[in-house]
């Protein structure tokens, strides 16, 4: 399913439309054939992946236990105990991810808590962070010592035509090739 496309149908929806949308769309997915074509593929104490909405992200989890309309999970990253829907279990493995097809910046839909993104400050410096928390217009940034919030038009991928990642130090690197210093 191509959710670019959804999204941009969904952009010429009046709030009103979306909400009865939103609405059916729960009924829909509370109608008990579809959680038994989920419950019959889990027991407890698999390992799952599920989505979470907040992150924009997959997050891997535990099944602790089944519940008539839900499930408890706990967060393998963050040793939590969360109450989801069977709907947000990732069966199949499908791409979450939704790339919106902008000609400046990245989409709220297109960054996940966790990545690396960048972004031109005012200065006109170049400055890379990693995604902390994604806020309604901008995004909550790392950025070496300190946090940013950056709008989502001004951000970027990161990509790394040295072919090292960021944050990460090339084992067998004197500190003068990594940019670190030394340890005392």
């Amino acid at each position: 399913m191509n959710f670019s496309d959804i999204i941009k149908a969904l952009n010429q929806a009046s709030a009103f439309e979306l909400y009865r949308m939103r609405a059916a769309i729960d009924r829909v997915l509370d109608e008990s054939h579809w959680l038994r074509a989920v419950q019959v593929r889990l027991r407890v104490g698999q390992s799952v992946q599920y989505f979470d909405p907040q992150a924009n992200a997959l997050k891997r989890g535990q099944v602790l236990e089944m519940r008539r309309k839900q499930l408890v999970v706990l967060d393998l990253g963050d040793a939590r105990r969360w109450i989801i829907s069977y709907a947000a279990i990732n069966l199949d493995g499908s791409d979450v991810r939704i790339r919106e097809n902008k000609h400046q910046g990245l989409g709220r839909n297109e960054v996940a808590i966790g990545e690396v993104v960048g972004f031109v400050d005012r200065d006109q410096r170049q400055r890379t962070g990693k995604v902390i928390r994604l806020n309604d217009k901008t995004v909550t940034l790392h950025c070496g010592s300190g946090q940013w919030r950056v709008a989502y038009s001004l951000l970027h991928r990161v990509v790394d035509v040295g072919g090292q990642m960021a944050d990460v130090i090339e084992l067998g690197a004197s500190p003068a090739q990594t940019g670190e210093e030394s340890p005392s």
